[in-house]
């Protein structure tokens, strides 16, 4: 029986790869907006236009001009009580939408316009996850909110980033990952070798955003940086000339048989024109042919997207079955940096929970 998106939203999913400046709530942007006075620069202050003008942003196709909608998400994460407002809101709409485990990220760096301290900023982010994931488990929404640090590319700053995100690991284990994230072509992750090195040295996972041309190159580098997941990957296609008979190259090989994870995104793989929709995207051929696939929605404003409007999806477009879909949760769940313990409960968790839904 082919699971109802009202069955999806009620069983346990994993989320590995959403940009915390990319899930604010338009309502919290319009207040947050007038309180700092940047509701001249909005696009509208209309919450039913705002929202649309963010996914209009979205659907051109273009990165840069995808980035270019975080001008206003960004301008409302300025000061402390409106960044921890953002990760108390972002754990309470994910756990809403059933996620009992989530890796949220974002750059701190880009969160400095007011003068902020690094370390205070992402205190203020910490503070509201965990209060977030308090306040969901006294409704029976139980979610583990878990943070990865970014660090931006076409910056100079990765070195100091992945030093900050070491040393507030010691204070919160909260803090899991080390990320460098932004536009991809140009700016390989060899460039910030010694920022991956750092991360790896001190046993602070590693995932680096690999999604753009020149596709093969960009992903065989991250993987010799120290990646242990691929951020979105949806490019390792160019080194496949037949998935049906697993004819690939080694990098692809490679991916499938250390089974390292994909963090796919499909709507918004579409809609950076990484595939031209979603019947072409690979996840569902990816998933059968036995690579470790995960579904995430990275940037849940401007994409429209919830965690389970994105498997609902995928099911429907690929006609998944229950187990299959299932399989995605356990792939999101085996692939984190989250602790043993955790892993443990929640992957138990996740096994009743669509045992019983059959």
């Amino acid at each position: 029986m082919t699971l109802s998106l009202e069955a999806i939203q009620l069983l346990p999913k994993v989320l590995l790869h959403d940009h915390l400046d990319g899930g604010l709530r338009p309502q919290t942007i319009l207040e947050i907006a007038d309180e700092i006075g940047w509701t001249p620069h909005l696009p509208s202050t209309d919450l039913t236009e705002l929202a649309g003008w963010f996914r209009k942003g979205a659907e051109t196709k273009d990165l840069l001009q995808y980035l270019a909608t975080f001008e206003h998400t960004l301008a409302a994460m300025q000061l402390p009580e409106h960044l921890e407002r953002v990760a108390y809101e972002a754990a309470i709409d994910l756990a809403n939408d059933g996620v009992v485990y989530a890796e949220v990220r974002f750059a701190p760096e880009l969160h400095q316009s007011k003068g902020l301290a690094l370390e205070a900023i992402v205190e203020a982010v910490q503070q509201g996850f965990h209060r977030g994931m308090a306040d969901a488990n006294t409704t029976g929404r139980s979610i583990v909110v878990n943070t990865i640090i970014c660090a931006m590319r076409t910056e100079t700053r990765s070195f100091e980033i992945a030093r900050l995100a070491v040393r507030l690991r010691e204070r919160d284990d909260r803090i899991v990952g080390f990320d460098i994230a932004g536009a991809e072509t140009g700016w390989p992750p060899s460039l910030h070798c010694d920022a991956l090195q750092h991360a790896v040295r001190n046993q602070l996972h590693v995932t680096v955003h690999a999604s753009e041309p020149p596709d093969i190159e960009l992903i065989e580098d991250a993987l010799n940086q120290g990646a242990e997941r691929i951020g979105h990957g949806v490019r390792l296609t160019a080194d496949i000339s037949d998935l049906g008979s697993l004819e690939m190259g080694r990098v692809a090989r490679a991916v499938l048989e250390r089974q390292i994870p994909l963090e796919l995104a499909p709507t918004c793989n579409v809609q950076i024109g990484a595939v031209p929709e979603l019947a072409a995207h690979p996840i569902g051929p990816f998933l059968r042919a036995g690579f470790r696939v995960t579904v995430n929605t990275d940037n849940r404003l401007m994409s429209d997207v919830t965690v389970s409007s994105e498997v609902f999806a995928v099911m429907n477009t690929f006609a998944l079955s229950n187990s299959e879909v299932a399989q995605l949760a356990l792939n999101g769940i085996d692939s984190s940096f989250s602790s043993w313990s955790d892993r443990k409960r929640i992957r138990a968790h996740i096994l009743q929970a669509y045992e019983s839904a059959e």
